[in-house]
């Protein structure tokens, strides 16, 4: 018995530090972007790529690698997305021009899209009771806060000491040993017996992309602009296809009734919501360490530490929350924290310091996330069969990417419509306080959706 206790924790950790390095990728490039364009050539506008193409297949292929695992097993559904994302490291790391790079970071997003899912679905599965599966929810979600802070850290100090290239070559050997020992570890789970959807993957994955695609697009050329709005029409018509179809299949990509009871979809209304605002304030507020207060990239990541560690202490006594006080509160007392929050930080200015005037509006912030995240998490995938946790996580992870697009296109835009030229701290005011009324929106779609017990 001892020795089966040894393997599930040793298990866990193993799934924890894959879902670190998937969750640190997406950031851990952004501190070397200067370097990448001064070795590879990219042009202004291709440079923004680097970043979108991870984006762009992450979010368009998670439903069906949700959907995969469930077919052929997490474990290996796991290892499959795995492998492919370790080459796309290796290959985004040997890059030579920028069209290998940015063609690296796709197949990084196919390959995280691939093990994502499976990565909280074997989690909820070695669970062996109501409390580890909580439990192992609220590390998920420290795990994967933590991995956004420790990404700009890392990035800013391999790119700074090393090379740029080592934020994407760091992931080969973590990626290897997980790949190996896993099997080993973890039981293949159960296979739900059918195929794969093909028509419904094919306008299932191109209409979330084509919605990601709309709103990068709308940060980068406008609202208006005649690439976003035909992003838009086409990912509606699309999705719209994609639901129709889902409806008449003998065996769907996507069980609509996993989304149907309304605490589940208030449940990722609220992620989307609340993600989109953190994403959006993360972006803001390394913009203005570097513009304002004048931090190099590794002082930007280390001055995220609050958050990082915040985060991760509250995590641990989630599950007790939940238990004494449950979901409902939490998710309303989080999302009022991150209103708060935003507030605060709409106040900067360009002699605020990061001591005075920083720290405290991050702290709550930190606090915030805490108590929506893992909350929100433990609703959506409560009461989801084991045969179904892929596709299941597969939609959270959906809620969590588009939302956080949906954020940073959404409020940059009310940045730059009231930021003056060469003043970057003038739009701060606008974006956090719309930031914080779409945060006092979630806490109100709590309140109508979520139960109390």
């Amino acid at each position: 018995m001892a020795h089966i206790v040894i393997h599930r924790k040793l298990a866990i950790a193993i799934i924890l530090t894959v879902q670190l390095m998937l969750a640190m990728d997406l950031l851990i490039v952004i501190v070397a972007l200067k370097n990448i364009q001064i070795d590879l050539g990219f042009t202004s506008t291709g440079l923004s790529w680097i970043p979108n193409a991870f984006a762009l297949s992450f979010g368009g292929l998670l439903l069906l690698g949700g959907r995969l695992g469930d077919l052929i097993g997490q474990v290996k559904a796991f290892q499959i997305g795995l492998a492919i994302f370790v080459l796309g490291s290796l290959s985004g790391g040997m890059a030579l021009s920028p069209s290998i790079l940015i063609m690296a970071r796709v197949f990084q997003g196919v390959g995280s899209a691939l093990a994502a899912p499976s990565v909280l679905a074997l989690i909820t599965i070695l669970a062996r009771n109501p409390e580890e599966k909580n439990r192992g929810l609220s590390l998920f979600i420290a795990v994967s806060t933590v991995g956004a802070s420790l990404g700009l850290i890392l990035g800013g100090a391999l790119t700074t000491f090393i090379s740029w290239r080592w934020s994407l070559f760091i992931n080969i050997p973590i990626g290897a040993v997980a790949f190996a020992s896993i099997p080993y570890l973890v039981p293949e789970t159960g296979k739900t017996k059918g195929k794969i959807d093909f028509l419904g993957a094919f306008t299932g994955t191109l209409g979330s992309t084509a919605l990601v695609f709309g709103f990068i697009s709308a940060s980068d050329f406008g609202w208006t602009s005649v690439i976003t709005i035909s992003s838009f029409i086409g990912a509606f018509m699309l999705i719209v296809l994609f639901v129709w179809i889902e409806a008449k299949v003998a065996q769907p990509l996507l069980k609509l009734g996993i989304i149907g009871p309304k605490r589940r979809r208030g449940g990722l209304i609220v992620m989307a919501l609340i993600g989109g605002m953190h994403f959006a304030t993360l972006f803001l507020i390394l913009q203005y360490f570097q513009e304002v207060l004048g931090y190099n990239s590794l002082l930007s990541g280390f001055a995220y530490l609050p958050i990082t560690t915040t985060v991760f202490i509250i995590s641990n006594f989630i599950p007790r929350l939940v238990d004494r006080f449950g979901v409902r509160l939490l998710l309303i007392i989080g999302c009022m924290l991150t209103a708060i929050s935003l507030i605060g930080l709409s106040w900067l200015t360009n002699s605020s310091t990061y001591i005075g005037d920083v720290l405290l509006p991050l702290f709550l912030h930190s606090v915030g996330i805490a108590l929506v995240f893992a909350p929100a998490s433990i609703v959506i995938l409560g009461g989801v069969h084991d045969q179904d946790a892929g596709i299941a996580s597969g939609v959270l992870q959906i809620s969590q990417q588009i939302g956080g697009a949906i954020g940073i296109a959404a409020i940059m835009s009310v940045y730059t419509a009231n930021a003056l030229p060469n003043n970057f701290y003038s739009g701060l005011n606008s974006a956090f306080l719309v930031a914080a009324g779409i945060s006092m929106l979630a806490a109100v779609v709590t309140v109508f959706t979520i139960p109390r017990k």
